[in-house]
């Protein structure tokens, strides 16, 4: 699913108290499963490319989740939390970067599986 379409599940209201449900210490959080299934799937977007930058993942980088298929983005999307300096962030759709706010995505409660995990706030 491309950011075009994660917006309109946005302004549907899919995204309003849902969990981070994958919170990586030093790296990131995941969310955007409204049954809070880890590798939940609401659809597959074949648009959604690999972003076609060498450019690290960096604090505040927004990016699709999905599988080790390419094309498996869907409605489920991740934070930096800090610079991801890995090749492999390279393979995955970065659609945008916080400008401001980082101060709520630092207080995401950590851990696999997060223990009574922050929601998001509607």
């Amino acid at each position: 699913m491309c950011a075009r379409a994660s917006l309109k599940l946005a302004r549907g209201r899919l995204y309003d108290g849902i969990v981070f449900h994958r919170v990586i210490e030093g790296f990131m959080a995941q969310t955007g499963d409204p049954h809070g299934h880890r590798h939940r799937r609401l659809g597959a977007c074949r648009t959604c490319r690999p972003s076609s930058t060498r450019e690290p993942h960096v604090r505040g980088i927004c990016s699709m989740a999905r599988t080790s298929d390419p094309n498996s983005a869907n409605s489920q999307f991740f934070i930096c939390f800090d610079d991801a300096h890995f090749p492999a962030t390279t393979q995955y759709h970065r659609w945008g970067q916080a400008i401001d706010g980082m101060e709520n995505v630092d207080k995401i409660k950590r851990g696999e599986p997060v223990q009574n995990p922050t929601r998001s706030s509607p």
